[in-house]
């Protein structure tokens, strides 16, 4: 019999991987995008006349705009800016304000200090610092797909027949089941994280990582409960739900009602000590169980017959 408290003190603090902080790739990709643009807008370091010399790379190549944006780290390609002397949106993908206007911007947003005083020595390589800064924010994607993309390690690595992101209509459509039990009558349109199909059992997983607490572990903890109990109503149907991260700690409470009625909750601990394997396998070998009962069945009637 598993004891919560030990199962508990298993869960990780994190999960977060080498690739988890910067998206190098991404980074690089993104100013190659820009890299000609950039290397127009490097003959103005350390230019004394700024503005002529911006209005002439403008008038020739209004392209060059195209990299203004990331040099204030805004995404966008439009850029809303007032002041005194009135109120401008300026597109970055077409021009559609006058050059002198595209100048004005730079000159009231800094740009052209910084570049014309030397305060940087290559706009590509700030362009690269800016991007770093701004993939930071896309660490909270990142961290979101590292529970399901390490759990998926674990389903291939039983050798197990899966699917990822599959519907709850979509698994009634491919084989044929009732999950009216767990769709509340066919009203929810759930999605599962993955399903796994073995001879005799369909498997629906959902996997989660908390590494804070709060209301919404305890809400979890209790909904999957239900779901699970729900589940158990539907012949070769089996609720699996993988979690992890210190943030159940603080809700251990609810976790723990949740941990003593379902034999299918699962953390990282538990994939890495064969949970998976077992689990699909006595599945498959309970169904060959089967085969060899029924030839057996058979093999006792023929000489049944046999002998009359």
């Amino acid at each position: 019999m598993r004891d919560f408290s030990k199962w508990l003190g298993t869960m990780r603090k994190s999960i977060n991987q080498y690739d988890y902080y910067v998206d190098f790739d991404k980074v690089y990709g993104n100013v190659e995008k820009i890299k000609v643009e950039l290397n127009m807008l490097n003959s103005l370091i350390g230019s004394r006349n700024i503005e002529d010399d911006l209005r002439q790379i403008i008038s020739k190549y209004p392209d060059v705009i195209h990299c203004i944006p990331i040099l204030l780290a805004v995404r966008e390609s439009e850029i809303y800016a007032q002041d005194e002397d009135g109120a401008y949106t300026y597109n970055f993908k077409k021009l559609n304000c006058t050059v002198d206007e595209y100048i004005t911007f730079m000159r009231k947003t800094g740009l052209l200090d910084l570049i014309s005083n030397h305060l940087i020595a290559n706009l590509y390589d700030y362009a690269m610092g800016v991007e770093t800064g701004l993939d930071s924010n896309g660490r909270k994607n990142r961290g979101g797909h590292q529970m399901e993309n390490l759990v998926e390690h674990f389903i291939e690595k039983s050798g197990a027949e899966y699917y990822k992101e599959m519907y709850l209509t979509e698994i009634e459509d491919k084989w044929d089941v009732d999950l009216s039990a767990i769709s509340a009558e066919g009203t929810s349109t759930k999605r599962w994280d993955f399903v796994v199909k073995t001879l005799q059992t369909i498997f629906v997983i959902e996997t989660n990582f908390y590494t804070g607490g709060g209301s919404k572990l305890n809400e979890t903890a209790r909904s999957y409960k239900m779901l699970a109990e729900e589940a158990s109503t539907v012949p070769h149907l089996k609720f699996v739900w993988v979690t992890d991260g210190g943030g159940w700690v603080s809700a251990r409470r609810n976790l723990k009602e949740t941990f003593d009625t379902m034999d299918t909750l699962y953390n990282i601990k538990d994939l890495e000590d064969g949970a998976f394997d077992r689990l699909f396998k006595e599945r498959n070998n309970l169904k060959l169980d089967y085969g060899r009962v029924t030839r057996e069945m058979g093999k006792a009637a023929e000489h049944h017959i046999g002998e009359k």
